[in-house]
């Protein structure tokens, strides 16, 4: 007996072994089936939470340039209240020191064009007078050296 023990004791170690063996075959079969399952699922999650995320982060980006625009929009105005602000002030310290704007400027290179224009007018006037009054005197002259006198 203890021959068909031992054959029985085989057997069935055996027939243990090609069980544990199928076992195994079966989970490593079910393990790939259910791994691709879970990365199909896992791959369309990820998608679905790229558009999710995709749409959040342009909307932010539309808020934050809105923002810089209006943070532009106030410098630009702050900049040019602040120069002109600065330009007011300097005019009124030239003009208490005396120092003309450049309007005073041109309007006094205008007055100096018209009187030039006036003193021109008047040389010359005055330059003809002067050659009627010579000429004048010569004929004058003349008359009073005449022998019919």
């Amino acid at each position: 007996m203890t021959e068909e023990n031992d054959k029985n004791l085989s057997k069935k170690i055996r027939e243990s072994a090609r069980q544990i063996w199928l076992a195994g075959l079966g989970a490593y079969n079910k393990a790939g089936e259910d791994t691709e399952k879970l990365f199909e699922r896992l791959v369309k999650e990820g998608e679905a939470l790229e558009d999710l995320t995709r749409g959040v982060l342009e909307k932010q980006i539309k808020v934050v340039e809105g923002t810089v625009e209006e943070v532009k929009k106030n410098a630009n105005t702050t900049w040019d209240k602040l120069e002109s602000v600065f330009d007011q002030r300097v005019s009124r310290a030239l003009k208490r020191l005396g120092i003309p704007t450049s309007e005073d400027i041109r309007a006094l290179e205008a007055r100096i064009e018209t009187l030039e224009k006036e003193l021109e007018k008047a040389r010359a006037e005055a330059s003809r007078r002067k050659a009627g009054s010579k000429a004048s005197a010569k004929a004058g002259t003349k008359t009073k050296s005449s022998p019919g006198a």
